[in-house]
């Protein structure tokens, strides 16, 4: 399956505990087709202080989303949209579905 979102885009969650909430993306992973967003699905990690005076402790930190639960928002409208494909001369370009501007 084809990945559409790429790091840097500003995303909203369609579903799940952190529905509607926007961010941008911090990192993808392809093969399993997910996505790390800035402040979306939060986990409690418990760390251990790996060398001496460095502490542990108990750190939040974000956790990979399916990218099927996300929709890029798209800067022009503002809106979350899936996202088309224009070839134009030789570069295929991402666009809104909604208002045609480029993503």
């Amino acid at each position: 399956m084809a990945m559409n979102i790429k790091k840097g885009d500003t995303i909203v969650v369609l579903s799940g505990k952190d529905k509607g909430k926007q961010g941008k993306v911090l990192g993808t992973v392809p093969k399993s087709t997910k996505i790390v967003a800035e402040g979306i699905n939060m986990v409690t990690c418990h760390v251990k202080p790996r060398r001496q005076g460095e502490e542990g402790g108990i750190v939040k930190r974000e956790a990979a989303i399916a990218a099927c639960k996300v929709q890029v928002v798209c800067p022009k409208c503002n809106k979350g949209t899936r996202i088309a494909h224009k070839i134009e001369g030789d570069k295929k370009i991402r666009v809104c579905k909604h208002c045609g501007a480029e993503l």
